[in-house]
């Protein structure tokens, strides 16, 4: 059983636990059994016909889906604090896309009764995740706009942007990323080629904007990404 020491700021803001009030918090963290999952580990598999849901407390995850030509491509990444398999346990259809862990993970297995129970005795929490899935059907929208609108290298900072605000740490004037992306991660996420991502990542570097290692990427001015991704302040 979690410790009632649990706050929201172990969790990004926009995830479910970084947005419940405390008690919905609590109460959603003693559901399920905790389990640890490994580098590699698929959580769940696209197709099958189980219909429970992973809270994920820490760690990264990627959600893939294969394509009409069988190739794999890269949904959207998921960190602790979000949830994975919401769809299937409400709807009843089989899993529509892959859940695999980058690197160790922990998450709550809930089964779908006790979770719909709880939100019959939790609205906020009913709302609150409503709102996320909601957010994830714009951002797969905006990313569908965005190969048409606009160019890689903006397209990159969008990404970027987006990811800092949802799965970043502040720092000075910009934010860590709290997912580590590859190239080639990066490239399936802005539909553009590997190569394509790199010169843009590279042309940011080089006006100061990003800071790229091992694991790592810093923005280093949240702003000027911001204006080069054709966005407000406050998208």
């Amino acid at each position: 059983m979690p410790s009632p020491k649990n706050s929201s700021a172990e969790w990004p803001a926009r995830s479910l636990l970084g947005k419940l009030p405390p008690g919905d918090r609590e109460e959603l963290l003693r559901l399920g059994v905790r389990t640890r999952f490994e580098a590699g580990e698929v959580l769940l598999r696209e197709g099958a016909d189980d219909r429970h849901v992973l809270l994920l407390l820490s760690g990264f995850a990627k959600v893939t889906a294969r394509v009409e030509n069988g190739e794999e491509s890269l949904l959207a990444v998921r960190v602790g604090g979000d949830t994975v398999g919401e769809m299937a346990a409400m709807d009843g259809a089989p899993r529509s896309a892959t859940v695999t862990a980058c690197g160790p993970m922990t998450a709550r297995v809930l089964q779908p009764g006790a979770l719909r129970a709880l939100l019959m005795r939790r609205p906020e929490v009913a709302i609150t995740l409503t709102g996320i899935v909601a957010d994830r059907l714009r951002w797969a929208n905006r990313r569908r706009l965005d190969f048409r609108g606009y160019q890689v290298k903006v397209r990159l900072a969008r990404l970027l942007v987006e990811l800092a605000t949802t799965y970043g740490h502040p720092v000075d004037g910009g934010a860590v990323l709290g997912c580590r992306l590859t190239q080639l991660d990066l490239a399936a996420l802005t539909g553009a080629a590997e190569t394509t991502v790199h010169k843009g990542l590279r042309e940011l570097r080089d006006e100061g904007l990003l800071e790229t290692g091992y694991g790592s990427t810093v923005i280093r001015d949240l702003p000027r990404l911001r204006h080069i991704a054709d966005l407000a302040p406050g998208e």
